[in-house]
């Protein structure tokens, strides 16, 4: 084989390692700015289990270049069924960008019952609306 082959080869095993410990983790997030079709970096988000009358926090994470957390359940552990609650802060996030907004946060509510390898929650946002649904 030759070098250049060879760094390819290692390049791309690289990159699907790091895909593939992203994969074993069971959430995933996406913000994308509906407003200007771009991907939303910088947005913290919160993840929360319900026990009881009372939410949990599990992790905070902050999405990447392109609006994206590969890994936000906690790493190391397995999934307990449940309901979950990923808490975007959207409100911060507008305030940066010098705009206006309506939503200073958005909590997105859904049951991870383990009949899935992975949960993906995207969320499609505008300083005065949004949009989520179950992704893959």
């Amino acid at each position: 084989m030759s070098v250049k082959k060879s760094i390819v080869a290692g390049l791309i095993l690289a990159g699907s390692s790091s895909f593939a410990m992203a994969a074993d983790n069971p959430l995933s997030v996406h913000v994308l700015n509906i407003q200007n079709g771009l991907p939303s970096p910088n947005v913290t988000v919160t993840l929360e289990r319900k026990e009881g009358d009372k939410w949990v926090d599990l992790s905070e994470a902050v999405t990447n270049d392109k609006g994206r957390i590969s890994a936000l359940y906690p790493e190391g552990e397995s999934l307990v069924n449940g309901t979950y609650r990923v808490v975007f802060e959207t409100g911060e996030w507008f305030e940066k960008q010098d705009t206006s907004s309506f939503f200073p946060e958005i909590p997105v509510v859904f049951t991870m019952d383990g009949t899935l390898e992975h949960y993906h929650v995207p969320l499609l946002l505008s300083p005065y609306g949004f949009s989520t649904y179950r992704g893959n």
